[in-house]
């Protein structure tokens, strides 16, 4: 196997999702977000890890994340979260999905995929009370509800929505966006439609707004360690970041004063140095913004990236270490000894989110799951199903 992969430590997930489960309370379902390849992590490890750990719902963002978790034998309630195209309402009731619907066009293509597949498919209609992405405003939910009770081979299952900045100190807006979704479930309720799953709350809503709970709850960065709110989240509630990204020097070279490094020639010896090369860049997760800026863990010491990330490599500079030697650790994301880079480190160096320094990390780069047994089993990220394969 390469020297760089990710460990994924599922102790970890399972301790986030049990976190997750103790803050819904008890007649709260919590629905593990595993969307985005479990946000790099492995979606069917991930999947199975929370499920033992008490999630009983899966979310997906398009149906054909779905399919390799069915593949997979697990069983469980899936929902799509993203918007459905005709052509994929075949691939949701293939594989028994529950989807989020935000128009009645969308119900009525579910409705004629199910029929023919001889299914009932469960339908969670989307309100838009203030994320201006998808979903029904308040006043058309009826409408839109008694159109899928008129429909033979859909239900309604759910009523849902999503915060635009429930992750804000202020929640006033969130606050809003509660009202709104409560009057549309008010709504239902007085034209004798029932909506039995209502569910808002990501894992910001989760964690500051006790009144979004409902039925069900949406977890999603929490799981993986992270704290919605970023760096500034603070120590509480404590959560374990699951992802380390490792790989091992494969060249030592010496650099003399003058002398540049990497594409650009952005970087140029100030005095004689020792460069080490890693087998990780872009491509792999190392971002290219993190050029001259970014630092790696060796040793359990930082050293900083020096010249431009490149597609495959990356150069540190290494002169602080003199017993380094080719086929040391380097640790991009994740404890080494005493040392630590975070997910949040690395993304606000390059301007951005811990969600997108996670998702990043391509398929290329192998997954090792460990404590999963003494010998570490490998995941890598498969292909886009098929549709007609799964059909």
């Amino acid at each position: 196997m390469r020297p760089t992969y990710v460990e994924i430590d599922l102790a970890a997930i399972a301790a986030n999702v049990g976190l997750a489960c103790r803050l819904a309370g008890p007649g709260t379902q919590v629905m593990a977000v595993v969307k985005g390849d479990a946000y790099g992590h492995g979606a069917v490890p991930v999947a199975k890890a929370a499920l033992a750990a008490g999630a009983t719902w899966l979310g997906v963002a398009i149906p054909e994340e779905a399919v390799p978790l069915r593949e997979a034998g697990i069983a469980c309630g899936m929902l799509v979260l993203g918007p459905v195209a005709p052509d994929q309402a075949d691939l949701v009731a293939a594989h028994d999905l529950d989807q989020c619907v935000s128009d009645q066009g969308q119900a009525e293509a579910l409705d004629r995929a199910a029929r023919a597949r001889g299914r009932v498919l469960g339908l969670h209609l989307k309100v838009d009370t203030g994320m201006g992405r998808v979903g029904l405003r308040p006043h058309e939910i009826r409408g839109v509800a008694e159109k899928i009770r008129s429909l033979p081979s859909v239900r309604l299952a759910g009523l849902m929505t999503h915060f635009a900045e429930a992750e804000a100190e202020d929640p006033r807006f969130a606050g809003e966006q509660l009202a709104r979704f409560a009057e549309a479930a008010r709504d239902l309720a007085a034209a004798g439609i029932p909506a039995p799953l209502r569910h808002a709350a990501n894992s910001a809503a989760l964690l500051f707004l006790p009144a979004a709970r409902l039925d069900l709850v949406r977890p999603g960065i929490m799981l993986y360690g992270y704290h919605p709110r970023g760096p500034r989240g603070g120590p509480e509630p404590p959560l374990r970041p699951a992802l380390r990204l490792r790989t091992a020097i494969s060249q030592i070279r010496d650099v003399a004063q003058g002398e540049s490094v990497s594409y650009g020639r952005t970087f140029v010896a100030p005095q004689d140095l020792r460069v080490a090369t890693l087998p990780v860049g872009y491509a792999d997760g190392c971002g290219r913004l993190l050029s001259n800026r970014g630092q790696v863990l060796i040793r359990g010491q930082r050293v900083p990236i020096v010249g431009r990330v490149c597609m495959d490599m990356t150069m540190v500079d290494v002169s602080r270490l003199p017993d380094v030697r080719v086929g040391d650790e380097a640790v991009l994301i994740g404890r080494q000894g005493a040392g630590e880079i975070t997910a949040d480190e690395v993304a606000e160096l390059q301007g951005t989110i811990s969600y997108e320094v996670l998702c990043r990390i391509g398929p290329r780069v192998p997954r090792v799951y460990r404590p999963a047994s003494r010998v570490p089993r490998v995941y890598r990220p498969a292909s886009p199903p098929d549709p007609a394969r799964a059909s």
